[in-house]
């Protein structure tokens, strides 16, 4: 039988709602997680409440999110038993009756792969719900290549720039700057050099262009092109975000032989990006100290949103779902 769920649901642009939902019984190799925390993309929700992500299975209704913490509260008779009990990251799931999931995540129960749940182990769970996106600054990072005489830029000290910046230097590089224009994000930024750029150009920050990686955090492509005189030749840039379409100018990257690299989210498997993440903060190697910014109760998922999408401050929100 299915089991009843609150659920996040966008029933259609621009509206966000609490429903009761259908989540299906788990399989023989799934685990059935109670959820104890979530969060809220700024970028791929935003562009799902708008009605502008591009792919044909994201129809509303959709139960959104991709980051969700809980505990495992049964387990399939083929699915490691020790998980139950435990606290673990779910990245989503496709466990819905009647509602489409994009990606899933925002459900009181959630029904998933056991394969596909991270355990937590000694991370505070409330601090699981940043995996996803250090998993994909770490995916950006090693897309980028990373080696220890690279001289790194990174343009957006949103959540996923704020951590790129701190494992790209965790990784090495020679020497990281970070770029923005919202002082309270420059001010938990951790870096060899924060540009403020409503008061210094990049161009005046950086006087030489012998910029090897620029991590593009913004969303911008005017934020990217403005930084893409300041690459070395062969410099690489990478590409952190979704966007809508990629128009930079040609001419600095075709004389400096550049190279346009794409991340995609992060890598799957237990040696994947995820469990990568959640070792670094474990062993303290990634610090997230003050990244998880603001605390909201469920029961006000309305002002969550506009919270998320609209205070610049808000590097990443935690939802709080009730346990009694």
């Amino acid at each position: 039988m299915p089991i009843k769920s609150r659920a996040v649901v966008i029933p259609r642009r621009n509206t966000v709602e609490l429903r009761t939902v259908q989540v299906l019984e788990p399989r023989a190799n799934d685990v059935l997680v109670r959820t104890a925390f979530t969060s809220i993309s700024a970028g791929t929700e935003r562009m799902l409440l708008d009605g502008r992500m591009p792919h044909p299975a994201l129809l509303f209704p959709v139960v959104p999110g991709y980051e969700t913490v809980g505990q495992v509260v049964e387990v399939g008779t083929r699915a490691p038993q020790d998980l139950l009990g435990q606290w673990v990251y779910v990245g989503g799931a496709r466990c819905f009756r009647g509602v489409n999931p994009a990606w899933g995540g925002q459900s009181e129960f959630i029904s998933a792969e056991a394969e596909r749940v991270i355990p937590l182990g000694s991370i505070d769970p409330a601090t699981g719900v940043v995996l996803a996106l250090a998993a994909t600054a770490l995916h950006g990072v090693n897309v980028a290549q990373i080696r220890r005489s690279d001289r790194v830029l990174v343009l957006g000290q949103g959540i996923v720039g704020q951590l790129a910046a701190r494992i790209a230097r965790i990784q090495g590089a020679q020497h990281v700057a970070v770029a923005d224009r919202v002082s309270a994000r420059l001010s938990t930024a951790q870096a060899d050099q924060v540009i403020d750029v409503t008061h210094e150009s990049l161009d005046e920050a950086i006087s030489d262009a012998n910029i090897n990686v620029i991590m593009e955090a913004t969303g911008s492509m005017t934020a990217l092109a403005g930084a893409l005189p300041l690459l070395a030749n062969h410099g690489r840039v990478v590409l952190l975000g979704y966007y809508d379409t990629i128009n930079v100018p040609y001419a600095p990257l075709f004389m400096r032989e550049a190279q346009i690299l794409v991340a995609r989210e992060w890598k799957f498997g237990i040696d994947g990006d995820l469990p990568q993440v959640r070792d670094l903060i474990a062993a303290q190697e990634l610090d997230v100290t003050g990244l998880l910014t603001h605390r909201v109760p469920l029961d006000r998922i309305q002002a969550a949103y506009r919270l998320a999408f609209e205070d610049p401050s808000c590097l990443k929100l935690i939802i709080e779902w009730p346990q009694d």
